[in-house]
């Protein structure tokens, strides 16, 4: 009775060992392939955009299907700092003599899609001007294999975290309404 119950032991630890641990490797690598491929393509669509100076609906569905040929479903949220100059003194933002501050207001995901979605079938374009704010954040949402098998043996993650984001903000380097 003794060696039988070692022997399923020994056949229980044996299984494990060739195939659940090489798969939760397998799985942790392709979630390192897919972080990585979403940190580029987030980083080439905000650089994009600020050397630009131009957003269109072409732009933003080209990132949503580069980043969601990962296999994964993800959260994209976007802002916009507008450079809002001080309206006392007409001044271009290289000037030193200028007086008062720069203001600058955001326009988030939604705003933004509402201005670039094409409603009447035209494209259409939101123009940045240099010195403008751009940034993009993007988190997955659905559970990656590596997320389940660690759910299940670990306890570790929970429903409400992730595993693949990327963000990547910076200054508009041009102005979009010039072309």
């Amino acid at each position: 009775m003794g060696d039988t119950l070692i022997t399923v032991i020994a056949i229980v630890l044996a299984a494990v060992l060739m195939f659940v641990f090489p798969l939760m490797t397998m799985s942790d690598r392709t979630d390192d392939v897919s972080q990585l491929a979403v940190e580029t393509a987030t980083t080439e669509f905000v650089d994009d955009v600020r050397t630009t100076g131009k957003l269109t609906m072409d732009k933003y569905s080209r990132f949503v299907e580069e980043i969601s040929a990962t296999g994964n479903s993800y959260d994209v949220e976007m802002e916009v700092q507008v450079l809002d100059e001080n309206p006392g003194k007409k001044t271009t933002q290289a000037e030193s003599t200028k007086i008062g501050e720069n203001v600058y207001y955001s326009m988030y995901t939604s705003q933004i899609l509402d201005t670039i979605n094409p409603s009447s079938g035209t494209t259409k374009t939101l123009a940045l001007k240099e010195g403008d704010i751009f940034s993009a954040s993007v988190k997955n949402t659905n559970t990656t294999l590596s997320q389940q098998l660690k759910n299940f043996f670990y306890t570790v993650t929970g429903n409400d975290t992730y595993t693949i984001a990327a963000e990547h903000a910076g200054i508009v380097t041009a102005n979009g309404a010039g072309n």
